[in-house]
């Protein structure tokens, strides 16, 4: 009996999920109640209309320069026939409607072939999954900003939160009026009747408030006035003139500082502590224990007047730093082991396709190359910081994060208290590029300031603790293999890589009630690799999923950052082999992709591929999609004192729908020297547990003298926003990898990049 009523509790569970999964998506428009404040009336969670007629957008993401406090408010503002000039933004609350559904949804990982399935089978099983996950997302409300998703994430629910909001201004003056709808004119925050009536949106607020919008429609592509023009950012005027408030910034009254400490061995931990000296230093006031937190590691912080008197406090501490049990990690034997690995040929298949034994049998020759990746920092301009206050059962953050939800919640853990006695206040952020996708540093603040009566407490990690505890990209090899028959054409690619898994790290670090141990095949490992466009007849693509002991964390592109120089590298390689032009040979093998094509050809084409250079000079073409945007680059380089010297990137790209042109190009003018400082510089290496690499003498920067001129072409699209922020990174590294074989004859199949 007890079993049969275990079936019958599964059936009825069962039931209940089909049930759940028929009924329609949560709505995200939300309450008017979630946006209530400030002397103005909210129509919905997104949209509230000032006294004065402006309209403030609820943010729910975080601004780290990729211009997403400008592009949310020109959607709205579209929707609003509104100036952007008037639009206002209000930090978003925790309700779930605010959570970023698209992100979820993109961590699917059917191959892009699936979605164009002419038999539509496949392309029903992808709809499918991306209704379930959505609305799985709906119900989560998840608020991260990554995965290139803010703009593709808001563009439904944004541009319908305020055609709705509209609707009912609308509605409320014709109501007031007495007047047929039809006849109404919205325009730069007024309506307006031809007889001469006219209100702004401040007079008709409350009226609209009571008013249902009635039917909705958002505004067609040929009445845009906003969307796809060269707009001013929002966010410039106060970083301008210094008024802007980076997390650094935060200042409070009675505010102490702390500096931290943390165990120089990954893993590790402090043994004997002696601070006697140190807290005797003026300025010095106590010192914390901080267990590891959030994936860290453990250490100590020290609590002064400033931070100059902290961070000399807290390096006068005498400490016997421990090791980790299972001994020190080390970067070099991790690389060994990923390549044993590799060779064992196993792992998880993420696409198949035909015979790849077949064709290799049956090939005139096999073409084999091995690629690989360092661990990388992410290095942002604005070291890791919170500031936090503990009082009365309260906690009180102000953060610069990426993941606002998940500070609440690790905040909450640490200090004992309920999730809502939590307050997150984002700050601007001075960089992110995944680093602020994680929680350490807001739990050690949460720590520190349970141990100073209730004072705030701006903690702050140096350069050094900052590069040599973070949350590495991971080190990725691959093995590549290609046939190629007796006709010169090649027939066939197997793709083994092997390399440490991000989201269960990251899952377990931050949602640790969801991860429950559970390690499920994660797509950030292998995309790039078994989603590439090419047409090989035959095609398998294999990921070795390791667990190295290094923290590993999202770095800008992610998967793509390196899997994109190994698989476009070895594109080079294969055209070498069959002695095509690199850019002919892509071309042909892009059969079934128009849009690939179309943004190939248009870099090459503003490049002036195969017109005479300067002599001394070389190009390099790569073309990659990521975060649903195609990118080529073409660059231009030469050596200069045996070292690559960049001097033009030419940048082709369909993201889909462009809201702003100019943060377009912005984003991929600095994706291309993020790139490029990977490409010529960056490594992290580890011995006996510790990252060597502590600052940027020893992890260089590109320097603005050495930035190379970067020009943006953008292919016009009627699909929706897809990715901005990231997708200009991957192509960088392997177009100079093959403008560097023009001109040595040397191919390179490592990062960072070694002529020697």
């Amino acid at each position: 009996m007890k079993r049969r009523g275990v079936l019958l509790s599964a059936a009825a569970a069962g039931a209940l999920v089909v049930g759940w999964g028929l009924m329609p998506a949560r709505s995200r428009l939300g309450s008017a109640a979630l946006l209530q404040g400030g002397g103005g009336v909210a129509l919905n969670g997104w949209i509230r209309i000032e006294p004065d007629g402006s309209v403030v957008l609820a943010m729910p993401r975080s601004e780290m320069g990729q211009g997403v406090h400008t592009a949310l408010p020109m959607l709205a503002a579209e929707e609003l026939d509104l100036p952007l000039s008037r639009m206002r933004i209000a930090q978003a609350g925790a309700d779930a409607i605010y959570g970023n559904v698209e992100t979820l949804q993109a961590s699917l990982w059917f191959h892009p072939a699936h979605e164009e399935d002419p038999d539509g089978f496949r392309r029903a099983q992808v709809k499918a999954a991306r209704w379930v996950v959505g609305k799985i997302g709906r119900e989560l409300g998840l608020n991260v900003t990554g995965g290139s998703s803010s703009v593709a994430d808001a563009w439904p629910v944004v541009r319908l939160a305020a055609a709705t909001a509209r609707a009912s201004l609308l509605g409320a003056a014709s109501l007031r009026w007495k007047l047929p709808v039809e006849e109404l004119v919205v325009a730069d925050g007024r309506i307006t009747h031809p007889s001469g009536r006219t209100a702004g949106f401040g007079e008709l607020a409350q009226e609209a408030a009571a008013t249902p919008p009635g039917e909705v429609r958002l505004k067609a592509r040929k009445d845009w006035k906003l969307i796809g023009q060269p707009a001013p950012r929002l966010d410039l005027p106060a970083k301008v003139d210094g008024s802007a408030v980076f997390g650094l910034d935060v200042r409070l009254p009675g505010m102490k500082y702390a500096a931290v400490r943390l165990c120089p061995m990954i893993g590790g931990f402090p043994g004997a502590v002696q601070a006697d000296r140190a807290l005797a230093l003026p300025g010095a006031e106590r010192l914390v224990m901080l267990p590891a937190e959030g994936g860290s590691t453990a250490g100590f912080a020290v609590v002064g007047r400033s931070t100059w008197h902290a961070r000399r406090a807290v390096q006068a501490v005498q400490v016997d730093w421990q090791q980790r049990p299972g001994g020190g990690l080390d970067s070099q034997a991790i690389q060994a082991a990923l390549e044993s690995a590799v060779r064992g040929d196993r792992g998880f298949t993420f696409h198949a396709e035909g015979d790849v034994d077949g064709a290799e049998r049956e090939a005139a020759r096999v073409v084999e190359a091995w690629y690989a990746a360092p661990y990388l920092a992410h290095a942002t301009m604005e070291p890791m910081n919170c500031t936090a206050r503990v009082a009365g059962g309260k906690v009180e953050l102000w953060v610069p994060t990426q993941v606002p939800g998940l500070c609440r919640d690790i905040a909450a853990r640490v200090a004992g208290v309920p999730v809502d006695d939590v307050t997150v206040h984002v700050t601007l952020l001075g960089g992110g590029f995944g680093r602020r996708l994680e929680v350490d540093y807001a739990a050690y603040a949460v720590r520190v300031a349970m141990d100073c009566g209730g004072a705030p407490v701006q903690l702050a990690f140096s350069r050094e603790e900052d590069m040599q505890h973070d949350f590495y990209r991971p080190l990725h090899v691959a093995r590549l293999r290609a046939a190629v028959d007796r006709e010169g054409r090649v027939t066939s690619l197997r793709i083994t890589s092997a390399g440490d898994d991000i989201t269960p790290r990251w899952m377990a670090r931050g949602v640790p009630a969801l991860s429950a141990g559970v390690d499920t095949p994660d797509k950030t490992s292998p995309e790039g690799l078994f989603d590439q466009p090419y047409a090989f007849g035959h095609q398998r693509m294999r990921h070795v999923s390791t667990r190295s002991g290094v923290p590993v964390g999202f770095w800008r592109s992610v998967g793509h950052s390196h899997n994109a120089f190994m698989i476009e590298g070895f594109m080079d390689e294969l055209a070498t082999a069959v002695r095509q032009d690199p850019l002919d040979f892509r071309r042909a093998m892009l059969r079934g992709s128009p849009r690939h094509v179309a943004v190939l050809e248009l870099a090459a084409a503003k490049a002036g591929w195969g017109t005479p250079l300067p002599a001394g000079r070389a190009r390099g073409i790569a073309l990659h999609e990521s975060f649903g945007s195609v990118v080529a680059q073409v660059v231009e380089a030469s050596l200069e004192g045996g070292r690559p010297r960049v001097h033009r990137v030419v940048c082709a790209a369909d993201v889909g729908t462009v809201v702003n042109p100019n943060i377009v190009a912005q984003q991929m003018e600095g994706a291309v020297v993020f790139a490029l400082g990977a490409a010529l510089y960056g490594k992290i290496d580890i011995r006996d547990g510790q990252v060597q690499q502590a600052n940027f003498p020893a992890y260089p920067m590109v320097r603005m003298a050495d930035a190379p001129t970067v020009e943006t072409w953008l292919v016009p699209s009627n699909r929706p926003p897809a990715g901005v922020g990231e997708p200009g990174v991957p192509p960088l590294a392997p177009a100079l990898a093959q403008a560097i074989f023009q001109l040595t004859g040397k191919r390179l199949r490592s990062l960072p990049f070694n002529l020697a």
